[in-house]
């Protein structure tokens, strides 16, 4: 296998170019890693983010459910 196609295959797969796919992928990696940093300071203060776990995974789900309809 090419080494370009190792970057492009799933892309393509998944209707976007390299560049749209990276930009997705890294937006949804760092909304995860912001709730799991609201999660890990929510355990320790209670008080503190709440629902801000349980909201991001669900706004990153009709997302993520949103393009795989589209």
């Amino acid at each position: 296998m090419a080494l370009r196609a190792l970057f492009t295959t799933h892309p393509a797969e998944v209707g976007e170019s390299y560049f749209g796919h990276l930009r997705a992928a890294l937006g949804i990696g760092l909304t995860l890693f912001w709730a799991g940093f609201a999660c890990l300071l929510h355990a320790i203060f209670p008080f503190l983010c709440k629902r801000t776990g349980s909201r991001t995974i669900n706004r990153l789900h009709q997302q993520i459910a949103a393009r795989n309809q589209g």
